[in-house]
């Protein structure tokens, strides 16, 4: 199977572009792959490109690039906002939320957040792994953390936001693209306060059974995108 590469650099028909290290190591130790070998590159801006390996050492990589396979093309505008959770449960997270096709993933610290071990440069690289084994040509933008108060103070309000919370009756509606997720054990009653003050959220139900945060932010987000028919 060919390699599936997210460059940094401009992409171009007979161009060159240089690769990262990790790729480089990736590559040659991983993959066993050498000079002359194929693969695909992508860099959010100017589609997918033929490309083959034109220098490879230990920490560097330089990719020549042959012709474009596809096109750039306009992505659907879908914003996840979750509260951090335990790692495996937020890297799993951002992996299912970049395959779906989230353009942004905005992680929320609330006041039951367990965010115990959380890094975002773990996180950005895997967003940019499920980009490149799903043939996404983008990677969605990864916000910084902050807390539930700052998102709804700073939030468009002509962007409605579908909020999943336990024991809501309204089924998720058509049109929306934009996903809160809460806490495991659900958010304070403060912050639900917060929210019910805030005219652009939508209290939104996913069904009869209690889902664990997770299951709920990926579950939303396929629904979402059914309702859009995406």
């Amino acid at each position: 199977m060919t390699p599936r590469l997210y460059v940094l650099g401009d992409l171009a028909t007979e161009g060159t572009v240089a690769g990262t290290a990790a790729q480089a190591h990736y590559l040659r130790a991983v993959l066993r792959r050498a000079v002359g070998d194929q693969v695909q590159l992508f860099n959010g801006r100017d589609g997918a490109f033929d490309a083959r390996i034109a220098t490879l050492g230990k920490h560097a990589v330089t990719f020549a690039v042959a012709i474009r396979i596809r096109p750039q093309a306009p992505e659907r505008d879908l914003w996840l906002a979750f509260c951090l959770l335990k790692r495996d449960a937020t890297d799993i997270v951002v992996q299912k939320a970049t395959e779906l096709g989230a353009s942004a993933i905005l992680p929320i610290l609330s006041e039951r957040t367990n965010a115990a071990g959380v890094r975002m440069d773990r996180l950005r690289a895997i967003a940019v792994e499920a980009a490149e084994q799903c043939e996404r040509l983008t990677i969605p933008v990864l916000h910084e953390p902050q807390r539930l108060a700052a998102l709804l103070a700073g939030w468009p309000a002509d962007r409605p936001l579908a909020a999943a919370l336990e024991r809501a009756l309204a089924p998720l509606p058509g049109g929306q693209n934009a996903l809160l997720i809460g806490p495991e054990g659900g958010f304070s009653p403060k912050e639900l306060d917060l929210m019910r003050a805030a005219p652009f959220i939508q209290p939104v139900s996913f069904g009869s059974r209690i889902l664990r945060a997770d299951t709920a932010a990926i579950a939303g987000l396929a629904m979402l995108l059914a309702r859009q028919n995406v």
